[in-house]
């Protein structure tokens, strides 16, 4: 039987058509040339790492002890690493954040407890943001240190609205301060130079006197900061995709590891070297000057040695730490509240609460630089209360999957953390009996 042309072409119209359904594309994986799109968590929790507390404790250890801290700084800056990428695993295998994993897993009044600590952490945080950027405002424009901390209350909030555009605007913000913070202080240490030999003696671990012990608790928790651990978990999963999908196989895994393991070690390592530049730079010039005691003396010890760029790359650098800091930490303020309680509140409601210490500082007269180096102390002592249960959950095969932790990372993670821990009581103990 033979068909025309015409009967040809108006047959197959004609015939039922079975409908097939296209093979589902495969998870999508980041490729060696999509690895560096992933970057940019680890930069908004390396902001923490540089901020205002970090200013007041790096120069007044490097001032009272030269370069005897710096190993501190050092070694405070590899367990942010570990910390840091740890978290950000906890994120891309479970979905989840920190605080949703410890609701979802410890006793109920365990997670209020965590919860409780986690809000006084963010006081403490706030506490030393807006004090240090307010400060930066009266250095740069003779603002009202009351004025100043309600300016930069404001900005943050401001700047945190970016992520409602997504996490790559506020990412870039938040990066674009960090770059600003470290020009400030690469263009002053240039200027000042740098003692090799001092360096050489700094890397040696050892203390001056309890002084030097509380200083170096301050360091390591301005350096170690407890709410990033929250935040950065909190970041990974939507900033990688569907990585709990992606990362099933070994070959995802490696990769979305590898693309955050490079995240933490290019943000943090900026960030210790911010913070190994501002002791640099107190132990060169300012070593055994009593009158360095404050911000506002490092700024015009910096004008009178240095000449007024460097003040200038000073304030300016304070400036952009209070303000992309601020944002940061009512960031993390949120993700606690949620994560552990699943409650939200406004933005503006807990920007007044954590504002208001900030503000009665600020308005009684209280030393800025003081509460900035105690805040840091607070913090320390906040650092075990994320870093234990981090571990815990981590390390756990049920919940982690074929990301859980090897054991020389769990190790190392309670070496950290017994070390902290060990710092943090003998401080305690001290200051009680003396």
């Amino acid at each position: 039987m033979y068909l025309s042309k015409t009967e040809a072409a108006v047959l197959p119209s004609t015939l039922p058509r079975t409908r097939t359904r296209p093979p589902a594309p495969a998870p999508e994986q980041p490729t060696k040339r999509r690895l560096w799109p992933l970057l940019g968590p680890a930069f908004v929790a390396a902001v923490a790492y540089v901020d205002p507390g970090n200013f007041a404790t790096n120069f007044a250890g490097g001032a009272s002890f030269g370069y005897t801290l710096l190993w501190v700084i050092v070694a405070a800056n590899l367990m942010a690493m570990l910390i840091q990428t740890l978290t950000a695993k906890l994120g891309l295998a479970t979905g989840r954040d920190l605080a949703t994993c410890c609701r979802e897993r410890l006793p109920r009044p365990v997670v209020w407890g965590l919860w409780g600590q986690a809000e006084a952490v963010a006081i403490a945080t706030d506490l030393a943001e807006i004090v240090g950027g307010a400060v930066a405002l009266n250095l740069l424009f003779g603002v009202p240190l009351p004025v100043g901390g309600v300016i930069t209350a404001i900005v943050a909030f401001v700047l945190l609205a970016a992520q409602s555009r997504g996490h790559r605007p506020f990412e870039r913000v938040i990066a674009g301060l960090l770059l600003v913070i470290g020009l400030g202080f690469g263009y002053t240490l240039v200027n000042s130079g740098v003692d090799p030999g001092g360096v050489a003696s700094g890397m040696v671990p050892s203390f001056a006197g309890t002084d030097s012990l509380l200083l170096a608790t301050g360091i390591l928790g301005a350096t170690v900061m407890p709410h990033v651990i929250y935040v950065h978990s909190a970041l990974t999963p939507g900033r990688y995709g569907d990585a709990v999908t992606a990362g099933r196989s070994r070959a995802g895994r490696g990769r979305l590891l590898r693309a955050q393991r490079i995240d933490v070690l290019l943000a943090m390592g900026l960030a210790g070297l911010v913070n190994a530049a501002m002791l640099v730079i107190a132990a060169q010039l300012f070593t055994g000057d009593a009158e360095i005691t404050s911000l506002e003396s490092v700024h015009a010890g910096l004008g009178d040695q240095l000449g007024t760029g460097a003040a200038l790359a000073f304030a300016l650098a304070l400036l952009a730490s209070g303000f992309a800091a601020s944002s940061v930490g009512t960031h993390a303020g949120q993700v606690v509240m949620a994560g552990f309680l699943r409650r939200h509140i406004p933005v503006l409601t807990r920007r007044l609460i954590t504002l208001a210490p900030a503000l009665l500082v600020l308005g009684l007269g209280g030393d800025p630089t003081t509460a900035l180096v105690w805040s840091q102390v607070v913090l320390s002592f906040g650092i075990p209360f994320a870093l234990v249960p981090l571990l815990w959950l981590t390390s756990r095969k049920d919940l982690m999957g074929g990301w859980v932790n090897r054991r020389a990372t769990t190790l190392a993670g309670s070496l950290v953390a017994a070390l902290i821990i060990g710092l943090n009581g003998y401080l305690l103990v001290d200051v009680v009996l003396g």
